[in-house]
């Protein structure tokens, strides 16, 4: 009995002592990380004025953030993508599109930065078409064709905007837009909702959608000129394209109808590549690379549909879409004239496009996927641009 009195009172001492330590060491312990995480949104948004069109348009501009440290930037002029930051491999964030930090260079004029371009984005033979036997004829902005919408396209307008709900992996902003009969030669009022989502797995996805009360054509994309390094020219990215084939074009870049392999030619990226390993081979040439890809698996769901990768920086791009086609573009005119975020002067191939879309001159091909869109129907489509980083 006493030994076990004196074992309890040696048990008690060793907790009174200790407890002044435990305390100390409560005190002076690193906080828990795990429960900031936990406490901190995983992603977020905000709203600015960022002034007003020559008209006296107000124009605002949202911010979308991650917890990874990712950001977004959209202004909805043109529901333009002025900026996108991600890690390398080392964690270091970088803009890696090509933009401007603030509205008044994007009302000089610009080549389609990070914009949403409709009605009909890229070209349309001779700037006319007919639909339901009625003839239409649009503005030729392209020598004698019609190219991304005509004069006053989407990317010039001022959409309405509105942050969405929040959720705690994604933060997503929405831009509508009535197109009203008649603008720019197109019939019908169209009325078009896209929806810009940034998630936690540093995503950016855009959802497309469009009713119209008159039969008329649609074809939507997002014209992000992208460089995964932040400067410099893009000659250098390795790139892979699902797409055994391609549409040949003439030589002012009008599809001939004729769908063919890129086997053989410049144009083959079924295989990893650098994208300038062959751009001097490309005959005739825009000066780059300006091509329709025809994508595998044939815009029957959202599958991935290129892959781009910096070696430099470690970061890696991947494209998924529901469309059915992808216009590569490697900034063929640029030429240095135009200064962007951060100070970056923009010379030829310091971006390339991949936009996700139907073919070009889609409603003057009649074996090519249809542009049209009839009353009763929704026009429903999806981009994910996917950021990552390997060694």
């Amino acid at each position: 009995m006493m030994a076990a009195l004196t074992s309890n009172n040696r048990s008690r001492c060793r907790l009174a002592c200790a407890l002044p330590c435990l305390a100390l060491a409560v005190l002076l312990a690193p906080p828990n990380t795990h429960a900031q995480t936990q406490r901190r949104p995983m992603t977020s948004i905000s709203e600015q004025d960022w002034g007003q069109t020559r008209e006296g348009t107000p124009v605002k501009l949202y911010t979308l953030t991650n917890r990874n440290g990712a950001v977004v930037k959209i202004t909805n002029y043109g529901a333009i993508i002025t900026e996108l930051h991600v890690p390398d491999r080392a964690g270091n964030l970088t803009n890696v599109v090509l933009g401007f930090d603030n509205l008044e260079q994007y009302l000089k004029g610009h080549p389609g930065f990070g914009a949403v371009i409709g009605r009909v984005a890229n070209r349309i033979a001779k700037a006319r078409f007919v639909l339901e036997g009625q003839e239409y004829q649009l503005a030729a902005n392209n020598g004698p064709n019609h190219i991304h919408g005509g004069l006053k396209s989407f990317d010039k307008v001022v959409w309405e905007s509105k942050p969405l709900p929040s959720k705690p992996n994604a933060a997503a902003v929405q831009f509508t837009y009535l197109s009203k009969d008649g603008e720019e030669g197109y019939p019908g009022n169209l009325s078009v909702a896209v929806i810009y989502t940034l998630t936690v797995d540093n995503e950016l996805r855009i959802d497309y959608h469009a009713t119209t009360d008159k039969t008329t054509i649609l074809n939507l994309t997002n014209h992000s000129y992208f460089n995964l390094a932040g400067s410099g020219d893009v000659l250098g990215h390795e790139l892979l394209i699902h797409a055994d084939r391609y549409t040949p074009s003439d030589a002012e870049l009008i599809p001939t109808g004729e769908i063919a392999p890129v086997k053989g030619t410049p144009l083959d990226f079924t295989q990893p590549a650098l994208i300038g390993a062959r751009i001097a081979q490309l005959k005739p040439s825009p000066g780059g690379y300006d091509h329709n890809y025809v994508l595998n698996h044939g815009g029957t769901n959202l599958a991935l549909a290129a892959r781009a990768f910096d070696p430099a920086s470690g970061r890696v791009l991947e494209v998924s879409t529901t469309e059915p086609g992808v216009q590569l573009y490697t900034g063929n005119f640029l030429d240095g004239r135009l200064t962007g975020v951060g100070g970056v002067t923009y010379g030829r191939h310091s971006g390339f496009c991949l936009e996700t879309q139907h073919y070009p001159d889609s409603i003057n091909k009649p074996n090519f996927p249809s542009t049209v869109l009839r009353p009763g129907q929704t026009f429903q489509s999806t981009t994910v641009f996917k950021f990552s980083t390997r060694s």
